[in-house]
């Protein structure tokens, strides 16, 4: 986060942080990267052959449908995150800023990390996202969230075919990478990346609600950041 949104030295019960597209798009988003991991997984690793003709079923093609019908409302929240990004307040820009140019960003950034290797004895005080919350969703979301969708559309163009706009917007992927198998690799790859993410970001905003001085867990669904004691830092 930006040093300047670090909560004044004054008295704050409570601050509202996240407006609600902010708060919708994350719940959207969630079910989406679950609905698309799960499929995706399946994709990379189909279930058994159905007994029968197989004429009978449509399981994969079903999985595969969802999984593009969760890639649409992936890449379009994220389209519609980006435009917020613009109209709406500081906080909802912070997905998108990596402030590695403030040496008090790095000073923030090592003492959360020492807090959350239990080095520290409490966290500081943030309006917004902490130091390491911002590094984390900045890669982990922003740029991993593009990946995915660039090199996601680059694998539906094969099927949509060459005269899609997939295919005019994004079939340049697959040179780059070398052929569909690489991008599909980088794809597979980058789901267990995001899997991985969304591991730790559910551990860390249960044990910062339970174990810091400010709410986590419940400012993304009422957009209160709601502060435990009245110290200013």
């Amino acid at each position: 986060m930006s040093i300047e949104t670090r909560v004044p030295p004054t008295k704050i019960t409570a601050i509202y942080v996240y407006e609600a597209p902010v708060r919708l798009w994350h719940w959207i988003n969630a079910a989406a990267i679950l609905t698309l991991c799960v499929t995706g997984y399946l994709i990379g690793s189909p279930l058994p052959t159905l007994s029968g003709e197989a004429s009978d079923h449509f399981l994969l093609g079903y999985i595969r449908f969802t999984h593009f019908a969760a890639a649409y409302v992936f890449a379009v929240g994220f389209l519609v995150r980006i435009y917020w990004a613009i109209v709406g307040n500081e906080h909802a820009r912070q997905l998108f800023r990596f402030p590695f140019w403030q040496k008090a960003y790095w000073k923030g950034l090592i003492q959360e990390a020492r807090w959350y290797a239990f080095l520290e004895p409490r966290p500081r005080k943030y309006v917004g996202h902490n130091p390491l919350a911002q590094l984390a969703m900045f890669w982990f979301m922003t740029i991993g969230i593009t990946f995915m969708i660039v090199t996601g559309f680059a694998l539906y163009s094969e099927g949509a075919g060459p005269d899609s706009w997939q295919a005019a917007l994004f079939g340049w992927v697959i040179p780059l990478f070398g052929q569909s198998m690489d991008v599909h690799t980088w794809h597979h790859m980058g789901m267990w990346a995001i899997i991985f993410f969304v591991m730790i970001h559910v551990y860390a905003a249960i044990r910062e609600d339970i174990m810091s001085r400010q709410s986590m867990v419940s400012t993304m669904i009422s957009g209160v950041r709601t502060f435990k004691d009245d110290d200013p830092d």
